[in-house]
């Protein structure tokens, strides 16, 4: 009897470490991992960081070695795009036309940056940032004299800002709310940084819709904003969000709603297909609903639930979602969703650039945004996972540990 099969389409941060975590759970079955770029699985929050700033190349953002692959046996089909999903058959088909049977599949598709359907979209130098090739070519336009128009003040957005001023060059974010981080973090957080960017000369456009992009000889030297000005740049970096890959999964009949629906083993409503990472409307025990979630730690829990199902195994515990980011000498550290808050306590001082802004719900703790605050962002994921009650006052006193907060 021949062992089953995994395939595992999409071949990021999700679906390299379920191939990893397959092995490493002893599952000694044929693994296939198909992936469109033509790069080993690697890391991709650094795209915005320390590859912009020449820190990092795809080498030292491998997840695992070429020789791992071989000696692993993992079967790579780099620069493989696939086509169509048979249920009935169990096979993927490549646009190549060649059918790959499966026994169980995984479905690690990620998402892909939302663009603007406007005049000038297609002009050369408007990029996104989602892929190596996109770190790379949004590297060759930055350096000193030249101006990048960021469309977007969400985490990507500011996170490119500051390599694009360690670079030399100069930016401006472009943001249609009021406030950057609009959509992702408390007015305090946002507050704070576009402060601290401003500080550092990031310009900032807010309430500005962008109408077009204008250029010349098929690049682009400007933003155009509704309300008639245009602001000359180098290049514009999208980044306005993203939109899940579930389109595989949509034209063989799977649910999905916002993304591939799945369950705690993140498997979909056919039992021999999973679904993992960025394209997933997975389940969030602790806050008793489905939700999409795009960040590392995601991606790394739900290939180990994947990975637990199909080697056999019992899946790990549920984690609170977590998630990172780094902008110039600031490093955000963030657990949890705050779902249903009703409150907010700041614990330390926004103007030492070093503090934490905690979303209650009551006296639980649904979240917590910690800049420059390991302790805080600690204490405050294990309050999440454990649903204990807290002292606001105590919460709100820094001279009381979080330790003794937590206890």
């Amino acid at each position: 009897m021949s062992k089953p099969r995994v395939v595992i389409v999409g071949a990021g941060h999700a679906g390299g470490s379920a191939a990893a975590f397959l092995r490493q759970y002893g599952f000694d079955g044929p693994i296939y991992l198909v992936g469109e770029e033509p790069l080993l699985p690697y890391q991709r929050p650094p795209l915005s960081k320390a590859w912009l700033k020449g820190e990092a190349d795809a080498d030292s953002l491998a997840l695992k070695p070429d020789s791992w692959y071989a000696e692993a046996e993992v079967a790579l089909r780099l620069g493989g795009v696939v086509t169509e999903i048979n249920r009935g058959a169990k096979t993927v088909t490549l646009a190549s036309g060649e059918a790959v049977p499966y026994d169980f599949l995984i479905l690690a598709t990620g998402a892909r940056a939302r663009m603007l359907p406007i005049e000038g979209a297609d002009l050369a130098n408007v990029l996104a940032l989602r892929t190596a090739a996109d770190a790379e070519h949004l590297k060759r336009v930055l350096g000193p004299g030249k101006r990048l128009a960021i469309i977007g003040g969400g985490y990507v957005g500011l996170e490119a800002a500051a390599s694009a001023r360690a670079l030399g060059a100069e930016a401006v974010v472009i943001e249609r709310e009021r406030r950057v981080l609009a959509r992702v973090a408390c007015t305090e957080l946002s507050d704070f940084f576009q402060r601290y960017h401003g500080e550092r000369g990031v310009g900032f456009e807010l309430n500005a819709g962008v109408e077009a992009f204008v250029g010349e000889d098929g690049r682009v030297t400007g933003v155009k904003l509704a309300d008639g000005r245009t602001l000359a740049c180098d290049a514009v970096l999208v980044g306005v969000g993203a939109h899940p890959n579930d389109e595989l999964a949509k034209d063989c009949g799977l649910d999905c709603a916002g993304g591939v629906v799945v369950d705690l083993e993140a498997r979909t409503s056919d039992p021999h297909i999973f679904a993992i990472g960025d394209v997933a409307h997975r389940p969030l025990p602790l806050y008793g609903r489905q939700f999409r979630l795009e960040s590392v730690p995601n991606a790394l829990e739900q290939a180990k639930q994947a990975a637990s199902a199909i080697a056999g195994r019992a899946g790990p515990t549920p984690e609170v979602p977590w998630f990172w980011s780094d902008q110039f000498d600031l490093k955000l550290q963030i657990a949890g969703l705050p779902f249903d808050a009703d409150r907010i306590v700041v614990r330390g001082d926004p103007d030492t650039a070093s503090f934490a802004v905690f979303h209650l719900k009551g006296d639980l703790v649904q979240a917590v945004e910690a800049v420059n605050a390991p302790p805080e962002f600690m204490a405050g994921k294990m309050l999440i996972s454990r649903r204990t009650p807290v002292s606001l006052e105590k919460l709100a006193d820094t001279a009381i540990s979080m330790k003794e907060v937590a206890a």
